[in-house]
Parts: structure tokens; C-alpha cells; sequence
């Protein structure tokens, strides 16, 4: 039989605010165990939650770049389960009227298509605390610090139809929340979890299939990994006879499956009702018009101007501005050369693969956006050959402080690197004399291809060409040396 899979996801993005969402409590990561839990995140007796405004304005921010309906009145419930690292033995979270109403994204796939998702919501609530089991033997330690973190969570409804196109969504969301600037995107520490929804059902039928539900996965290569395991687990289960059971799996990603964490709960086992302690959140429309006006460039946007004002492919657009670090770089080196598709082609390319090879954020690179702007510059200026250019960029790697301002105290790096170029000897060859003489040894020393080339057999001048590179270590002008060839035979 041939079986179609259904996904959904729900993205769990902690807001990038100093405090919790109810409590006054720090949300820096990395504090010693329980440090961080105030008496409003435990729920103690006599004590109030208050919102924090921040994560309301960041939550707007998220809703307005999807297109969404903002509702301006919205309220708090409590979902109520019992679990050790939820103290207060409910969840602060939104239910039936959440902040954030429908809106869609769309989805730039990695063929060049698109995909348009529906996102059915994203609400504010807190999170819990974390359950530690590998920590001591045969026992659970639990870590309330997380507890009361804002978190948004966004809702896809079940459009995607390979775990492909999940991870590629997971990591455009997580894009958008960077540009936006409301969440670190830190998956390693957890500021980004997704929850992904499988089901499959037999090709042409529209009823859905019996869902579980992968929780907490923070790496878009883990998304993809657990959600293929999964598809081919209940395709397995179902073509054997048997039946798939709603519940919660985790992935292990050391073993690459997922297994039975839970029965999947209803939204009637969490038996909502409005907290009584949280008046309905209203938010004004001044408020809203503030929000609207400080909103940035958003990808999609960025992305049509790279392609449109800068004519570069759409695959480089796409490419570019997928992330803001990345965005950012280019830019300023854009904007110090004037060449965006060199600059891009570095970027996407020599770039792009130092900091694959030494696992190096963007933002940490050894060569700065600057420095790679006057590097393009003296290529275009015809100072470097593209084989010197690569030189210096493998230099300015090894040794470039992290600063634009060169030992001697110059603001303008183009100095530092002109000396650099000037040390290292990787001046091109423009002198004519000394090209024609440098060909003239090489022509003597080759008649038979000589020959070759003068009876028509044009790929011979590569040849040639080489071979000068060769002799100048790179160093010559390889357009010059064409031009030289061809007018000596």
C-alpha cells in the first residue's frame, strides 16, 4: 500500500526577556541548580503573578511578521497535570482565546519551491521546571530554574508531508525569531524545542490517521531524523495488522528512534479554565501601532531585495538571508566593496566552509565582514589573482585579531591587509614586460604545443596559462596572460 504521511509541529521559543513571565525571577542560563525559582514560580501560599510586558510586545513582534490576527484581548488559563518539575501542579499557559491568532509562513524548500503553512496560534505561557535521570542512580533530580520562563509556543496545522519539509520549516521559525530578536535561538540550551505531531494514512483517503506526538527535540537534523523513524514505524505497525496508539514518544538520537514515553493526554485531561489570579490581558491599540513601527526587515523582504535591487539568484537570496548573522556580514562587506555577487560568492563559498570545517559561528569568524570587503576590493582592483586572494583569506583566518583596526592603531583595515598582501608577496603580476618575458621562456620551452596552438586548437592555450601560473606561483594575471598569448601567435 502506499501510505502519505501527515505532520504538524509545535515550536517552543523561549522569549529573550531578562525576567520570567510572571515573577521577577532571572532567566539567565547556566545558574547553579534551583538558584533561579522565585516564590511566584513555586506557588507558594500569599503569592501573585504579574505579567511581563516584554513577552506580550515579543509575542505581537512574532504575530504580525506571520500576517497573523493579533487578538487585543486574550486570556491566561491553567492546564492542569501532575508531573515533579511542575510545582504548583498546573501550567500557566493560553487555551481558548490565545494572543496570537491564525496567520501563515511561507516556506522556501531546498528544490526552490514553496510552501505556504498555516499557523493555527501561537500562545504565551511559562515553562516548567527540567527532570534530570541520569544525575544520581535509580533516582530523578529536578531543576526549577527553568520554571516560569516565557515561552512562546506556535501551532502549525498538519501541512507538511515529509519530514523534509519539517526541519526546513523548524529552521526558517527559527530564522524569523532571530530577526526579530525575541528569542537567542540557542537550540543546545534549549531557547528553541520542537514538538512534532506524525500520523500516515493510505494515499487518496482525507480522514487523518491516529497521530502521536515526538516531544522535545532541539536539533533540525534530529527533527528530521526522529520524524522519518516514525513514519516508517507506524507504516510498519499498520502493515503488519496492528494499530497505532495515541501517545507521547521520545527520540534517541544515539539509537536514531523513538519509544513510548506516555499515553497522549486530551485537551479534557488538562481541564482548562481561566486562571483566576490573571485578569484577561488587553492590549491597547497604541500599543499595537508601536509595535508595528519598530518592526525590522523582515527574511522574506530582505530576501526579494537581495534578488530584485542586487540581482542575485533566488537560491543566493534565499540562501543569504535565511539567517540574520549571515545577512549582517554580507551586508557590511557588500557595503565596503560594492560587489554583491562576488561578495556573495564568498560568503556562500570560502567563508561559508572555513566556518563549517572549524565549527565557527558566523559572528565569531577570524575574518571579519570588513576585511573580506577590501580582500574583494583588491581582487576587483586586479592586486590579487583569485588563486592569492584564497592566500590571504587562509592568513587573515590564522592570525586576524577580532577587530578591524590593524596593530599599528589605523581604523582603515585596508591598510593591514595591504601590508599583509605586501609581506606575503601576493601581489599580482601586471607588469607587461614581465609577463612577456616570463611567456616568451614558456612558448621556447614548449614548440610542439606551440605549434598545437597556432594551428587552431584553442584549448592548448590553457595550457599555457597554467604553466604561467605555475612559474609566477599563482601571481600573474590570468586575463593579461590570455590576451598576451594570443597576440604572440
Amino acid at each position: 500500500m502506499n501510505w502519505q504521511s501527515v505532520i504538524g509541529l509545535e515550536l517552543h521559543v523561549q522569549l529573550a526577556t531578562q525576567s520570567k513571565i510572571f515573577s521577577g525571577a532571572s532567566t539567565t542560563f547556566g545558574a547553579p541548580p534551583n538558584s533561579q525559582a522565585c516564590a511566584v514560580d513555586l506557588g507558594l501560599p500569599g503569592v501573585l503573578p504579574v505579567l511581563n510586558q516584554q513577552a506580550v510586545v515579543m509575542a505581537i513582534k512574532f504575530g504580525l511578521a506571520i500576517g497573523a490576527k493579533i487578538n487585543l484581548n486574550s486570556i491566561f488559563d491553567r492546564k492542569n497535570y501532575f508531573y515533579p518539575d511542575l510545582p504548583k501542579g498546573y501550567q500557566i499557559s493560553q487555551f481558548e482565546t490565545p494572543i496570537v491568532g491564525a496567520g501563515n509562513i511561507l516556506v522556501h524548500m531546498a528544490d526552490g519551491s514553496t510552501r505556504d503553512i498555516r499557523i493555527t496560534r501561537a500562545h504565551l505561557e511559562e515553562d516548567a521546571g527540567k527532570s534530570i535521570h541520569d544525575l544520581f542512580p535509580g533516582q530523578t533530580a529536578i531543576d526549577l530554574n527553568r520554571t516560569g520562563t516565557p515561552l512562546l509556543e506556535i501551532v502549525s496545522e498538519p501541512d507538511f508531508r515529509t519530514a523534509s519539509e519539517a526541519a526546513t520549516y523548524f529552521r526558517q521559525v527559527h530564522g524569523l525569531v532571530r530577526y526579530l530578536k525575541i528569542c537567542d535561538g540557542n537550540l543546545a540550551q534549549g531557547s528553541m524545542r520542537c514538538d512534532a505531531n506524525v500520523s500516515v494514512r493510505p494515499v487518496g483517503q482525507e480522514a487523518l490517521g491516529e497521530r502521536t506526538e515526538i516531544k522535545n527535540i532541539n536539533s533540525f537534523r534530529f527533527v528530521e531524523r526522529a520524524i522519518e523513524y516514525e513514519i516508517e514505524r507506524q507504516i510498519d505497525v499498520l502493515e503488519n495488522g496492528g494499530i497505532i496508539e495515541r501517545e507521547t514518544r521520545l527520540y534517541d538520537e544515539i539509537k536514531d528512534e523513538t519509544r513510548s514515553m506516555r499515553s497522549k493526554e486530551l485537551s479534557e485531561d488538562y481541564r482548562y479554565f481561566p486562571d483566576p489570579d490573571l485578569l484577561p490581558l488587553q492590549v491597547s491599540e497604541s500599543l499595537l501601532t508601536q509595535i508595528k513601527q519598530s518592526m525590522p526587515e523582515l527574511p522574506e523582504a530582505r530576501r526579494n531585495r537581495y534578488h530584485k535591487d542586487l540581482e542575485l539568484s533566488q537560491y543566493d537570496a534565499t540562501w543569504l538571508s535565511a539567517d540574520p548573522d549571515v545577512a549582517e556580514y554580507f551586508e557590511v562587506a557588500m557595503k565596503h566593496c560594492g560587489n554583491a555577487k562576488t561578495t556573495a560568492n564568498w560568503v556562500m563559498g570560502e567563508l561559508s566552509a572555513h566556518l563549517n570545517r572549524y565549527d565557527v559561528p558566523i559572528e565569531q569568524a577570524p575574518v571579519s565582514a570588513v576585511q573580506l570587503g577590501v580582500l574583494i576590493q583588491r581582487l576587483d582592483d586586479q592586486t590579487l589573482s583569485s588563486k592569492t586572494a584564497k592566500t590571504l583569506f587562509e592568513a587573515l583566518w590564522a592570525n586576524s585579531p577580532q577587530s578591524d583596526t590593524d596593530a599599528l592603531g589605523d581604523s582603515d583595515p585596508s591598510t593591514a591587509i595591504d601590508a599583509q598582501i605586501q609581506t606575503l608577496g601576493l601581489k599580482q603580476i601586471s607588469n607587461s614586460g614581465e609577463l612577456e618575458s616570463i611567456i616568451d621562456t614558456i612558448l621556447a620551452d614548449h614548440p610542439q604545443q606551440l605549434e598545437q596552438l597556432r594551428n587552431g586548437k584553442d584549448k592548448v592555450l590553457g595550457f599555457f596559462v597554467g604553466q604561467v601560473m605555475k612559474l609566477t606561483q599563482g601571481k600573474a594575471n590570468p586575463a593579461q596572460v590570455n590576451d598576451i598569448i594570443r597576440a604572440k601567435i
